[in-house]
């Protein structure tokens, strides 16, 4: 009975002072944003490390002039606070997992695509091992001929998590690097070749 009432309470409070915490180091922080040349009219797959979700948001906004967007999150107890806080940033979410019960989230997710939202992803996600790629970004890149965006957020000086995916927390007053890949298209690659592409330009960044 207790921990149903803290997990009530968590998830009424914690998405409130997560997207709090986000706000304040995005506003007391300088910005760069190195965005692509070219930047398509049609619904793209944006891919993050999990451990590099934090500031994504604000990347999405700079990527997109009418944001319309839902990304994967998994079911457990920490992916609904996610879910909360991407919700004060207008982000919709799909909840499930790509490796478990997988087939429901990921025509979720090509539905998305086809009604013309971006769709993001943590190829990691959402319990690791940390720097893999799983199959469902190549999947729905593949059956949607949706392009990849890789995301990144490089700050100055930050915080580093002892969990698995090594979780970055930016610290306030630094200096935040966004960086946006070019389009990757994934057509007619193999599934080994398409992880190795996406794997390379996930890791040019990574912390």
């Amino acid at each position: 009975m207790l921990k149903k009432i803290f997990r009530r309470f968590s998830l009424s409070v914690l998405p409130f002072v997560g997207a709090l915490l986000i706000r304040f180091i995005y506003l007391t922080s300088r910005k760069r944003f190195h965005l692509p040349q070219i930047i398509p009219d049609e619904s793209v797959i944006f891919a993050c490390w999990h451990g590099d979700l934090l500031m994504q948001p604000y990347l999405y906004y700079q990527f997109r002039v009418t944001p319309k967007a839902k990304v994967l999150i998994s079911e457990h107890f920490d992916g609904q606070i996610i879910a909360g806080i991407i919700r004060f940033f207008k982000l919709g979410s799909i909840h499930g997992s790509t490796t478990r019960g997988g087939a429901k989230v990921l025509i979720q997710g090509l539905r998305a695509l086809e009604e013309g939202y971006d769709v993001g992803i943590t190829p990691d996600g959402p319990k690791g091992p940390r720097y893999s790629i799983g199959d469902g970004v190549i999947i729905m890149a593949q059956k949607r001929h949706a392009k990849v965006v890789v995301f990144h957020c490089r700050p100055t000086r930050y915080w580093q998590l002892s969990s698995w995916d090594r979780f970055v927390v930016p610290k306030p007053f630094c200096t935040l690097d966004f960086y946006a890949s070019e389009p990757i298209d994934l057509e007619g690659l193999e599934m080994e070749d398409a992880r190795s592409v996406i794997k390379e330009n996930l890791m040019k960044y990574a912390l």
